[in-house]
């Protein structure tokens, strides 16, 4: 499911209009990266828990050239399934 498919099934769920449902899946997204790139948690309960995990720094090879290269420390965003997500995906 791409992103237009998701606006569709939350129009057709709750009888918004395509645009009013796009307004409201965006919004969600924003929150969420928001809320990330403050370095907060976000908790769906039932559905999972979206945060952030500073990586370090590394050292690592060009694949192409064979010669080593710094990779700089990062923040990743990381997803773990709830319960009721879990449970949904395996009765």
């Amino acid at each position: 499911m791409n992103k237009n498919e998701l606006v569709a099934a939350v129009s057709t769920s709750t009888g918004l209009s395509k645009a009013d449902a796009a307004k409201a899946v965006d919004s969600v997204f924003d929150t969420i990266t928001e809320a990330l790139k403050a370095s907060e948690e976000v908790r769906l309960v039932g559905f999972g828990t979206f945060s952030v995990a500073q990586r370090a720094a590394t050292k690592g090879r060009n694949p192409q050239t064979g010669e080593p290269m710094d990779i700089p420390a990062s923040n990743q965003p990381k997803f773990k399934a709830g319960k009721g997500l879990k449970d949904a995906l395996n009765p």
